[in-house]
């Protein structure tokens, strides 16, 4: 398991750093979509890639700084955990709901309506080759055409542990609530952990996604989960654990 002696302030390098220090190679999510037949696996060095790209683009692009809000209204899959990193990297603050206030706004398409208000917009396709949303409104930025150019390496600013990270919560607080979810859930780092739950509330979030990284054990996502597929799947990627 990774050394957990305390947070570094960063809550990504919280998740990510022991991980990579110890297994960059080995897979940390295998997203499935049972509707498309997709199947995307990511190591911890690919997801960081991604997370610093999402770092890069947040901070060059829009221009945010460390407390910035961004809203967050995306489902579990692959590249929202690569967005939320990348937010965290750059010291921001993630709210899973719509918000006014919130100076960036990262969505999918159906979603517009909810961000009318938002300083900025990015959308995400989620195409799982990187297809850009057309017919964008004039001034929302299409996420997978911008985020490609920005670099793949992020040199944090200093972090603060009590900076709020999640829905109000500061990161030490994050990382201890995923930590306590982990052992609540049972996962150890050694775990393959298959879920099919959506990460729409803080709880889920912490329960389906950061419970699994903060302890080092790997993801098996599956989306529009055809019943019939999971148990040769849980054969097949030696599946330990499972979270409903």
């Amino acid at each position: 398991m990774p050394d957990r002696s305390g947070s570094t302030g960063n809550l990504t390098g919280d998740l990510l750093d022991p991980v990579l220090r110890r297994d960059p190679a080995v897979p940390r999510i295998t997203y499935y979509d049972d509707a498309t037949g997709a199947r995307i696996e990511l190591s911890a060095l690919t997801l960081a890639n991604w997370a610093a790209k999402t770092a890069n683009l947040v901070r060059d692009e829009f221009g945010l700084v460390p407390g910035a809000r961004v809203s967050v209204l995306l489902p579990a899959h692959w590249q929202t955990a690569a967005v939320l990193l990348g937010c965290w990297w750059a010291g921001l603050e993630v709210v899973l709901a719509a918000d006014p206030d919130a100076d960036l706004a990262l969505v999918t398409a159906d979603r517009l309506d909810d961000v009318a208000d938002a300083a900025e917009v990015a959308v995400l396709s989620l195409d799982a080759f990187g297809r850009p949303v057309e017919n964008l409104p004039v001034g929302v930025t299409d996420y997978a055409t911008s985020v490609r150019v920005h670099g793949d390496q992020f040199r944090p600013d200093r972090s603060d542990p009590a900076a709020a990270a999640l829905d109000g919560r500061p990161v030490e607080q994050v990382l201890q609530e995923s930590l306590d979810s982990a052992a609540a859930q049972g996962f150890s780092g050694s775990d393959r952990v298959l879920s099919t739950s959506h990460w729409s509330t803080t709880q889920d979030l912490i329960d389906g996604l950061l419970a699994v990284l903060a302890v080092g054990a790997s993801l098996v996502q599956v989306d529009n989960a055809d019943d019939t597929r999971l148990e040769r799947r849980i054969e097949s990627e030696k599946v330990t654990a499972r979270r409903a």
